[in-house]
């Protein structure tokens, strides 16, 4: 069984920062992908960030371009955002998920069957 546990989020003034993370465990897993996705109130999921763990490559959403920054331990199946110069727009239920993901396409959800609970990042203006 695969367990995914993110942590991390808060509250925070706008241009504040937040640093979230995630691990995932269990003997069966075996995905080469780590993403992070948000979901705001009244607006769909959305891509933020991922990281292909078998070499670190990492994709950004447009939105979050040289604000957030997704990085993973040596471990590999741990991973952090870091979140710095944040807006009230990103205030989101942050998720992270894992899965064996084609390159190209790490922002489309249903390519991850491994997800975390999630964790609530609140920015204030």
């Amino acid at each position: 069984q695969v367990h995914v546990v993110e942590s991390g989020g808060g509250s925070v003034q706008a241009g504040g920062s937040l640093r979230l993370s995630c691990a995932v465990s269990g003997s069966t897993y075996s995905g080469n992908c780590m993403g992070w996705f948000r979901r705001a109130p009244g607006k769909e999921r959305e891509g933020v960030a991922a990281i292909y763990t078998g070499d670190g490559s990492t994709y950004y959403a447009d939105s979050v371009k040289g604000r957030f920054t997704i990085s993973q331990e040596d471990a590999k199946n741990t991973v952090y955002l870091q979140m710095n110069s944040l807006k009230p727009e990103d205030t989101a239920m942050y998720y992270c998920a894992a899965d064996w993901v084609p390159r190209g396409i790490w922002y489309h959800a249903p390519y991850y069957n491994y997800w975390g609970q999630g964790t609530q990042v609140t920015v204030s203006s």
